[in-house]
């Protein structure tokens, strides 16, 4: 398993990478919620990474900017979503602190 999170052109870019599957998101900006973390660049929702129906798994997807429709359906490990938004937070990325502690108490 590989990660990367840091700060390029002039956004944050998040790539998880294993033998079976890669997420990769660039962002401005995470907004958390209860069980979601939401990405947004240029202030258009970009992807997210969620909570899957309260099971251990964290999935992500990100949106293809195409009728609509998502890629949907990659499991990235809680570890790698705790460096991504302790990052986040650090670059003063995260739309809400308080929201973003609540993730971490349900998620993580």
């Amino acid at each position: 398993m590989k990660t990367l999170v840091t700060e390029r052109d002039e956004c944050m870019l998040a790539r998880f990478e294993s033998d079976d599957r890669v997420f990769e998101v660039s962002f401005d900006s995470v907004e958390p919620t209860d069980v979601t973390l939401r990405f947004y660049r240029d202030g258009d929702r970009v992807g997210s990474i969620y909570n899957d129906d309260g099971t251990d798994r964290t999935m992500a997807r990100l949106t293809t900017g195409r009728d609509g429709t998502d890629f949907i359906g990659v499991e990235v490990p809680k570890e790698f979503v705790a460096e991504l938004l302790d990052a986040a937070g650090e670059a003063g990325r995260l739309t809400d602190d308080t929201a973003a502690e609540g993730y971490r108490l349900r998620v993580l």
